[in-house]
């Protein structure tokens, strides 16, 4: 009975994956648009194993850059270009910048 009860709940989770669901303990996603040389948000909060999704909705390429896990990151951004996801594994502050905008700044605090 203990067997056929276990694989009831693997196979609920595993169809609620093909549908699309997102597990309970995966972490969140949190939409960036870049729009009018400005990051849509000056500040965010996230958990660690979160993701960021930069969407570039501007007229003009962006460059993303900033340093996470102690590595850096550069990212080119066409217009028009498919959305950049980043998953966070450490705690900490940085800052997202744009190479080619240097007045567009987005903070990050990834938490425990």
């Amino acid at each position: 009975m203990r067997r056929f009860f276990s694989a009831q709940w693997i196979g609920c989770f595993l169809g609620l994956s093909l549908l699309g669901a997102t597990p309970l303990w995966a972490g969140k996603q949190v939409t960036i648009s870049q729009k009018g040389k400005k990051f849509s948000e000056k500040e965010i909060t996230i958990k660690v194993g979160d993701e960021i999704k930069f969407i570039n909705d501007d007229d003009t390429a962006h460059h993303l850059m900033f340093k996470a896990g102690g590595k850096k990151v550069s990212h080119k951004q066409p217009k028009g270009a498919d959305p950049f996801v980043h998953k966070f594994e450490e705690e900490g502050k940085l800052k997202v910048r744009c190479a080619i905008h240097p007045k567009m700044k987005l903070k990050v605090k990834v938490e425990k």
